[in-house]
């Protein structure tokens, strides 16, 4: 049976991996902060491991990391995923207490994820494993207003290719999914601003169709490898000019 850890599992993208992850016959341990929610997304699921943890708490995130290895003997594949958008608004409107908390939970949060893992699929036998960080389109063209989110998703390339540099040795594959407007509840948030200011809403795609698709980079054998994939709602102005 292959093992997966998936952070920020308690909501959004992550859920629905996790679930497809679950159906798909993996163990997968659920990392998030809200126990409540991850017990609940659990429940009915025997392969399911709840971690509790704060992916900025370097402590706490080792202990999971070493519960969930204990359980499954080893780890296959980690989604790094949790994130936030912060605050919006030009750079001069955005407080330093914001932009912190966006580099905090998206840089130095996947960061110590990844070290983990890494670190885990280094040593077991038979050495190797997946990461898979989670992009963003803002990973190569911003919106407005996005410094704070666009500056920690351009951190998270250099983190995926770095990666995949350093664990050619060890048998360690790392890809990026940059998924571009999945029906979240944070996209949803978004829209509702974008309403209210009196523009169209963005358009958007299921979520279900990202989670299939890290669904897909995991189950790869390690001989080969999806560096990049974007996933995006079809009619997003990604691709054009104005």
């Amino acid at each position: 049976m292959k093992s997966i850890i998936i952070t920020g599992a308690s909501q959004g993208i992550g859920r629905v991996t996790a679930e497809m992850f679950l159906k798909a016959g993996w163990q997968v341990g659920l990392l998030a902060r809200s126990g409540a929610k991850l017990a609940e997304l659990a429940a009915g699921y025997d392969r399911a491991v709840v971690l509790e943890a704060d992916v900025r708490d370097e402590a706490a995130m080792a202990a999971a990391f070493d519960r969930f290895v204990g359980e499954a003997g080893r780890l296959d594949a980690l989604f790094n995923n949790a994130g936030l958008f912060g605050p919006a608004g030009s750079i001069d409107e955005v407080p330093l207490a914001g932009f912190d908390e966006v580099m905090n939970v998206n840089v130095r949060g996947m960061f110590v994820a990844a070290q983990l893992a890494f670190a885990q699929m280094r040593r077991q036998m038979p050495q190797g494993g997946r990461i898979i960080n989670n992009g963003s389109l803002s990973a190569h063209v911003p919106r407005e207003g996005s410094v704070c989110y666009t500056m920690s998703k351009h951190a998270i390339t250099g983190l995926t290719r770095t990666l995949s540099l350093d664990g050619r040795p060890f048998d360690i594959a790392c890809g990026q999914i940059d998924i571009g407007n999945a029906a979240t509840d944070m996209v949803a948030g978004l829209n509702e601003a974008l309403v209210a200011d009196g523009k169209a809403p963005m358009a958007t795609m299921d979520v279900a169709s990202a989670a299939s698709s890290v669904v897909h980079m995991a189950g790869l054998p390690l001989d080969a490898n999806v560096q990049f994939m974007t996933v995006m709602a079809t009619k997003m102005p990604f691709i054009g000019r104005g």
